[in-house]
């Protein structure tokens, strides 16, 4: 069973790429070309020498954007399979298609847009390169103690479901994360490395850009999961949690 959920999960990751990559050359693309022609701009004003192109902007935006896309996409389905497969049947009772969508919402919000209030995503040009490597570790940090801090939410909401009720419970959860997160988000050190004369449409369009792509790749892997484990499921006879 859990072996046919993460075909199924894959599968749907790979639906979830085509359309990320669909989207991400559309709209995305524009946008970093904009950004080098920016940072091109600003090394010729300051007499450095053009950085030799190792591999050109057609493959980097055409083959090698499939490439990241659809390997990401499908690794996150595989792993949103797995998942689901833990969680079924033994949180809730609801549908495949419920949890599926229940699940896709909740790591969005704990993998994307959390950790993105406080490092955004940053088009070329944007950042200094001797704090890449710092930059990284935040944002990772952020995503570890999002889901962390996830995960205990929902453990506290069930404790407290016992006694105040489902509804009442959840809410208690759910304040609970957002002010923990809250505090963290201002415990961690701010990073603001955008050049002053930097365009302003450009960072706030590749910003909402990269949302958009992780919206859509979370929103399909919800829909497009949900679908073939509910049949997939109900094949079997039942909607029986996977792991045992």
């Amino acid at each position: 069973m859990v072996g046919n959920l993460l075909l199924r999960g894959m599968l749907a990751g790979l639906i979830a790429g085509i359309l990320v990559f669909a989207f991400a050359h559309t709209f995305g693309e524009p946008l970093v070309d904009a950004a080098i022609a920016f940072e091109e701009a600003s090394a010729q004003a300051a007499g450095e020498a053009a950085e030799p192109e190792i591999v050109s902007r057609a493959t980097q935006a055409g083959l090698g954007l499939f490439t990241g896309v659809m390997a990401y996409s499908v690794a996150v389905g595989g792993l949103f399979a797995l998942a689901f497969a833990f969680v079924h049947g033994r949180f809730s009772s609801l549908s495949a298609r419920g949890t599926s969508a229940v699940i896709a919402i909740a790591a969005f919000v704990a993998v994307v847009l959390v950790p993105s209030i406080r490092y955004p995503a940053t088009p070329p040009a944007v950042g200094n390169p001797d704090t890449i490597g710092v930059r990284t570790e935040l944002f990772f940090l952020m995503i570890v103690v999002s889901l962390a801090a996830l995960i205990a939410a929902v453990a506290l909401s069930r404790r407290l479901s016992e006694r105040f009720g489902v509804w009442n419970g959840a809410t208690i959860a759910g304040i609970a994360y957002l002010v923990f997160i809250g505090l963290v988000l201002y415990l961690l050190p701010p990073i603001n490395e955008v050049p002053e004369n930097f365009s302003a449409m450009v960072l706030w369009g590749f910003r909402t850009t990269s949302l958009g792509m992780h919206a859509i790749l979370w929103a399909t892997l919800g829909l497009a999961f949900g679908a073939l484990a509910e049949k997939r499921l109900a094949v079997k006879g039942g909607l029986r949690p996977a792991f045992r």
